[in-house]
């Protein structure tokens, strides 16, 4: 662990600590998270990366409540957050996106970005449906603060375009808003660099150095290259475990990660415990994401919780900033670390 990260342990958890603890995840017979302890500090990035099925994702599913442990504690700024309903993550200061975009398609893109704070929103639902003077001043007031996150992550022009008419990269930069629109403490990106090309890459990483700024960032991702370059600390999975953490440098040095990612002799036979791990975690993120179904309905008005791909009739509102996903869109998720 590098000084910066030890000195987190000296940050009061008011100031908004990521602390998970012996975390444990298992869904039937497999063990998707084997006593995980990490800890996030305050202003900034910390990148968790590690092999397809190592349990990124589910790590971040516990986190946001679509995952409840089967051991070990979960909390944030002296919040428990171990088992919490999703649809009180915004109001924590939690936002998260999806490794998908997962934006309405009958919404406009700041109308996509305004409900990722909706859980800021002072009007009830009696006003808005008889259109009282106060609803108006309310939907005003939350229209600017979308312009203001949509102009952060450079989409201001796209305000009134429809999702389906933009290119991928520019979807990603609108749910992207949609998490910062909430002014998260804690901000959760999952895979943000899925789908981007090369050259959006630099632009990505300055954004999230950006984002760090004011709020403890998580990133989970497969580039690596943009993981080295923005990450302050860096935690590695490999079945569920975690085998290394420290900075960029230290971890690009740990013979247990060049082991995790090339493999060494008698790696065929892991690979194929791989490969069935991650059709059983599959099948047990399906059954989890169904028993929580309620609860991703409730965070997507909320919450921007991401977890991946498009939600089926039309997108899933972030965790973070956060409107959550729905239950389909969890298990696939869940499912796809």
């Amino acid at each position: 662990m590098n000084a910066r990260s030890l000195e987190a342990g000296q940050v009061s958890p008011a100031e908004g600590v990521l602390d998970i603890s012996g975390v444990t995840v298992r869904f039937g017979g497999l063990t998707a998270l084997d006593d995980v302890s990490l800890t996030a500090a305050p202003r900034q990035v910390t990148g968790i990366i590690g092999p397809n099925g190592a349990g990124k994702t589910t790590l971040l599913n516990a986190t946001c409540g679509f995952v409840r442990p089967s051991a070990g504690t979960i909390s944030f700024g002296g919040h428990e957050l171990t088992g919490i309903r999703p649809h009180r993550l915004a109001g924590l200061g939690i936002a998260r996106t999806l490794q998908g975009v997962g934006l309405f398609r009958g919404l406009s893109v700041i109308e996509n970005v305004m409900i990722g704070a909706t859980h800021a929103a002072r009007a009830g639902f009696w006003s808005g449906l008889f259109g009282l003077p106060w609803s108006d001043r309310d939907e005003r007031r939350l229209r600017e603060r979308a312009t203001q996150a949509l102009s952060r992550v450079g989409a201001a022009a796209l305000a009134d375009s429809m999702p389906d008419t933009l290119a991928y990269g520019l979807r990603k930069r609108v749910a992207l808003a949609r998490a910062l629109v909430g002014q998260p403490r804690l901000l959760l990106l999952d895979e943000p660099a899925s789908g981007l090309s090369e050259q959006e890459l630099p632009e990505l990483g300055d954004l999230i150095r950006e984002f760090a700024e004011d709020a403890s960032v998580v990133v989970i991702e497969h580039r690596m290259d943009l993981m080295m370059s923005v990450c302050d600390t860096i935690f590695v999975l490999d079945f569920g475990k975690l085998i290394a953490a420290g900075s960029p440098d230290q971890v690009q040095a740990d013979p247990a990660v060049t082991a995790a990612y090339l493999g060494t002799e008698g790696s065929g036979a892991r690979e194929t415990g791989r490969d069935q791990a991650g059709g059983e975690a599959s099948a047990g993120a399906q059954a989890s994401a169904g028993a929580q179904a309620s609860a991703g309905a409730q965070a997507s008005a909320g919450a921007q919780a991401s977890a991946d791909g498009e939600a089926g009739a039309g997108g899933d509102a972030s965790a973070d900033g956060m409107a959550g996903p729905t239950a389909a869109v969890r298990a696939e998720e869940v499912g796809h670390d």
